[in-house]
């Protein structure tokens, strides 16, 4: 899970900067109308979209890196570890 909320709240965090350099949010509009919400909570909200879209991204493309092996198991992730984290090695 950390390997894909770290990296898209980073990139979250530069899309903010990219995109609020160029706009501003007392000009933005919903439907015709403006926005009656302070520049904080735009800045905010924008934010917590850029992390959920990149977020979605990120487990998307982790999701496509696993072998079809891993995407198929029946048995849980952690099944077959031992107690530091590493695999178990059964001798045959």
């Amino acid at each position: 899970m950390m390997w894909i909320a770290w990296p898209a709240f980073l990139l979250a965090g530069v899309i903010e900067m990219v995109v609020f350099a160029l706009v501003d949010p007392q000009s933005l509009h919903w439907f015709g109308q403006p926005l009656a919400l302070s520049r904080e909570a735009v800045y905010t909200l924008a934010f917590f979209v850029f992390w959920a879209l990149t977020m979605a991204s990120s487990a998307l493309t982790a999701l496509l890196a696993m072998s079809p092996f891993e995407v198929n198991r029946r048995e849980p992730a952690f099944k077959g570890r031992a107690k530091n984290g590493t695999r178990k090695v059964r001798a045959r």
